[in-house]
């Protein structure tokens, strides 16, 4: 059976996944944004999980424990630094990595947000293209992973993903 790509339109928080990735920041502190989403809903001991971890290079990816959310772990993708600046690289990078991570935890699904549009203004339609480009590459190798689900904010981001990935159907 084929890995399936799924787009939701809602809240991560509120996802089942075996993780849940976090649009970081490279010293892993979650402010704002999808970060400060996933420290309200699952606790600050995310966040303190991750400090210790961090600095990370931009692009990266580390593993925490995801609190009182129902996934087992929160993926933290750094996709920008303090200055929330990203770029078409940072933004492969860090979903290459976090793919990575997934493979290593022996995980069947992950859910993404669509990283580096939020504070890092990045497009949502190249951020589409990046990501589905780079997801769909990695689940044509060996993969444990079953389903990698998007899962976008709003009817906006929904629609640039779901132009996207029409596009591209194969």
């Amino acid at each position: 059976m084929r890995p399936a790509i799924e787009l939701v339109e809602g809240d991560i928080t509120r996802v089942e996944a075996d993780a849940l990735v976090n649009a970081a920041n490279n010293c892993l502190l979650m402010g704002g944004g999808v970060a400060g989403a996933i420290r309200r809903a699952g606790g600050k001991e995310i966040e303190e999980e991750a400090v210790k971890k961090g600095p990370i290079p931009i692009g990266e990816a580390v593993a925490t424990g995801a609190g009182r959310l129902r996934a087992r772990y929160i993926i933290h993708a750094a996709v920008m630094g303090l200055d929330f600046h990203t770029d078409a690289e940072k933004i492969r990078s860090a979903t290459r990595n976090s793919l990575l991570r997934a493979e290593e935890l022996g995980l069947k699904s992950i859910a993404f947000p669509a990283l580096g549009t939020g504070v890092g203004g990045f497009p949502l339609d190249e951020c589409a293209r990046i990501m589905l480009g780079e997801i769909r590459e990695h689940l044509q190798g060996k993969t444990g992973l079953e389903r990698v689900i998007f899962v976008l904010r709003c009817q906006e981001a929904y629609q640039a993903f779901q132009a996207v990935a029409q596009l591209h159907h194969d």
